[in-house]
């Protein structure tokens, strides 16, 4: 992996947490220049930003929260569509005095930010998406190959069964995705690996993660709402993903993109797996950097 060193991200942005409409979400805020928020995945949290963050603080106001039910944020019984957790995210920036942001998701996070830039696109300046393609287009394209992928998914949506068994050894679960979906097998770093196990290892953690995946239908309802109506990502649209990766070896992601969005432009990123801006934060940097220098 080409990942520096520990970033010097934690002295850069600044820990906080928001109190909107009853929700405490736990952010990280510093820089200066035009907002970007990023948004984390599953089974993550803002730390995932850490090689990210820091380098791009140095020319914008970088906004990195914990989703609802993950990390130091609240977790709730419910709310985990994401239109709510898009909503979640939007107060918040507006709390933090922000009228427009660019948006860049990672896993779950890039399926909020989709939403979000759907949902309010006078907000949303600029999205870009990391390894991940649209919810509808791969139900879509749900078969058997790619179920085996995903089987997660499948898994992540039932009742109650994945918090006993994935609860039995928390480590041990996380440890096969945090390790089977990097390019290189050897994992994350140690210390990022036991933040991610601390953070679930939380009361309620588990249950919230996989709430999560368990709001498809309402997703898939929304989802359905925009086609029928003919709603389209208006914002300009950058997509990354890991070239090794379950996204990059198994769909056409930027035909996937251009079904949903007016604008797109993007690429694979080499010896990558799924955990882009931990595993190659480099060439995110690098990426994000010219595309959020255009402006919107």
């Amino acid at each position: 992996m080409s990942t520096p060193t520990e970033s010097s991200t934690d002295a850069v942005l600044t820990p906080d947490t928001a109190a909107l409409d009853g929700l405490r979400l736990h952010y990280r805020v510093g820089g200066s220049g035009p907002p970007v928020v990023l948004l984390h995945g599953w089974p993550q949290t803002g730390h995932c930003w850490r090689h990210v963050a820091g380098p791009l603080a140095a020319d914008h106001t970088v906004i990195v929260p914990d989703l609802r039910g993950y990390g130091a944020s609240d977790k709730p019984t419910g709310g985990f569509d994401k239109r709510t957790m898009a909503r979640d995210i939007s107060s918040l920036v507006e709390h933090l005095g922000h009228e427009r942001v660019a948006v860049v998701g990672h896993d779950r996070g890039g399926r909020i930010a989709h939403r979000w830039a759907l949902d309010r696109p006078e907000q949303v300046t600029r999205l870009a998406v990391l390894d991940i393609a649209p919810s509808r287009a791969t139900w879509q394209r749900m078969d058997g190959d790619l179920g085996t992928k995903y089987w997660h998914w499948l898994f992540h949506l039932q009742p109650d069964l994945p918090e006993r068994l994935a609860g039995a050894d928390v480590e041990g679960y996380l440890r096969y995705f945090l390790e089977k979906w990097t390019y290189a097998r050897e994992g994350l770093e140690p210390s990022a690996i036991a933040e991610y196990v601390r953070a679930f290892s939380q009361p309620g953690a588990l249950r919230c993660g996989f709430d999560d995946y368990r709001a498809h239908p309402v997703d898939s309802a929304h989802d359905e709402e925009d086609h029928a109506a003919g709603r389209r990502v208006t914002q300009p649209l950058l997509a990354l993903w890991g070239a090794d990766g379950v996204m990059g070896t198994t769909l056409p992601l930027l035909d996937m993109w251009r079904e949903y969005a007016d604008e797109v432009r993007g690429r694979a990123i080499e010896r990558c797996g799924h955990f882009v801006p931990e595993e190659r934060p480099a060439e995110v940097l690098e990426e994000l950097r010219g595309f959020l220098a255009q402006g919107g």
